[in-house]
């Protein structure tokens, strides 16, 4: 766009200073290894000036995929001591986890097919076919692994174990679900005895971040403490849904499986391939499964203990996502488009903040606890489109891009003010600048 002439070369440049060769790092400091929807939305951008470095992102995220399909959330650099080091993964618990290159024992919203979808787009067709069948075995895999495993009952929803499955780490819907069902005694003695304050010292996190930016001690020690009893059970689902407290169907999670099960038909077909029958039965029926997460009273989507089946009724920006999966009536996302220009909600000066305005969760600069993400606003733009709410999606990319013109290229954004928070230089917030730059 001609009005942030700069901001293209700008964001460029924070790619590149982040470039280890094969991957790119979230952000120099806190973020020092690969994660999985972070490395999709990189070469979503990237593919704007260099699609062969795209290519390579992607790639390198099959070197962790595991022998049953799981693609781990992170592929982890080996000499690294912090908390998302291979020593406190040990992945090689697993049977299925990759011999010569650590990992986490979790997964990530399921990007990818987007981002060969969209780095293929840049390719002449022969070049797009080639490209995709380089890329189509291990991707059906994956999305076999996720109804394999993560769907025992053949409810046509997957289910999620932790948090960090879904990207929005600290997001209300789980931190609510975990405060009901999953504080261990040894944390609920730290928070009645204020130790936190003494813990909160050592994190290393606050070297990178203001306090109040990141997780609080004590949810950050719930989520620790969730991660060691998947780790204990080896990551076998099965065993951890048979002792576990906590399992979500996450509304995020599978708001964007519905779209990437979409894309990876269309995947096939130009490859002319059919997706196995038995798989695409399973895609039908996460499509009408999906509506079992609606909510009449409140009108919104909501994540759903896999456990009770009752639903999760904290509202967040996953309540917004089910217009990325593009599988809900007009008459449902008119409802939702209500929610996104509702000034109690979601309509903030610098939208779209990662949970309501009114809700007693919010804090503009908490991590998942209010602030606008580009990356949850290029999804709802592309969802927003879609549905032929042009208006509204022009009207969040312009101001995503106020926000990095003015600020840099910051991890998150306060909704009220605009004020820039957490990492600089921020891959994946350059990235989807550039493709924001980029659309017409």
């Amino acid at each position: 766009m001609q009005e942030f002439p700069e901001l293209y070369e700008q964001a460029k440049t924070v790619l590149k200073n982040n470039d280890k060769g094969k991957w790119t790092i979230p952000a120099s400091g806190l973020y020092p290894h690969q994660w999985l929807w972070d490395s999709c939305f990189i070469a979503i951008g990237q593919r704007h000036y260099d699609v062969r470095r795209a290519q390579k992102e992607l790639t390198s995220l099959l070197r962790g995929q595991w022998t049953n399909g799981m693609l781990p959330n992170m592929i982890l650099t080996r000499g690294v001591m912090n908390r998302h080091s291979p020593e406190f993964w040990r992945s090689n618990t697993s049977p299925f986890s990759p011999d010569s290159v650590p990992t986490s024992g979790i997964t990530q919203p399921p990007m990818l097919a987007q981002a060969i979808y969209s780095v293929g787009q840049k390719l002449s067709l022969p070049e797009r076919r080639s490209w995709y069948k380089k890329m189509y075995p291990s991707l059906l895999r994956y999305h076999q692994w996720m109804y394999d495993d993560r769907d025992p009952r053949h409810e046509g929803l997957v289910v999620q174990l932790h948090p960090w499955e879904t990207g929005l780490d600290n997001t209300p819907p789980w931190m609510h679900a975990i405060h009901q069902n999953a504080v261990p005694f040894w944390i609920r003695a730290v928070d009645t005895l204020g130790l936190d304050s003494v813990i909160t010292v050592l994190r290393k996190d606050r070297k990178y971040a203001l306090p109040g930016e990141r997780l609080s001690t004590i949810d950050g020690l719930l989520l620790y403490s969730l991660q060691r009893k998947l780790r204990n059970h080896r990551y076998d689902t099965a065993k951890i849904l048979k002792h576990s407290r906590l399992a979500i169907q996450d509304v995020t999670f599978n708001a964007i499986l519905i779209r990437a099960n979409t894309i990876l038909v269309d995947i096939a077909k130009t490859l002319g391939k059919k997706v196995p029958d038995e798989l695409l039965d399973k895609f039908t029926l996460t499509h009408q499964a999906f509506e079992q997460l609606w909510d009449g009273y409140s009108k919104q989507y909501y994540s759903r203990s896999y456990l009770s089946k009752k639903l999760i009724r904290v509202n967040s920006i996953g309540s917004l996502m089910a217009l990325y999966a593009g599988s809900i009536s007009p008459e449902r996302a008119e409802l939702l488009v209500q929610s996104l220009n509702d000034k109690k909600l979601f309509d903030a000066p610098f939208p779209v903040p990662s949970v309501p305005l009114n809700s007693s969760y919010f804090k503009h600069h908490t991590y998942w606890q209010g602030p606008s993400w580009i990356n949850t606003n290029w999804l709802l733009v592309d969802g927003l489109q879609r549905y032929g709410y042009k208006k509204e999606a022009q009207a969040i990319k312009a101001k995503s891009l106020e926000l990095v013109d003015a600020h840099g290229s910051y991890e998150y954004f306060s909704p009220i003010d605009g004020s820039p928070a957490g990492a600089s230089n921020f891959s994946w917030t350059a990235a989807l600048i550039i493709d924001f730059l980029q659309q017409k």
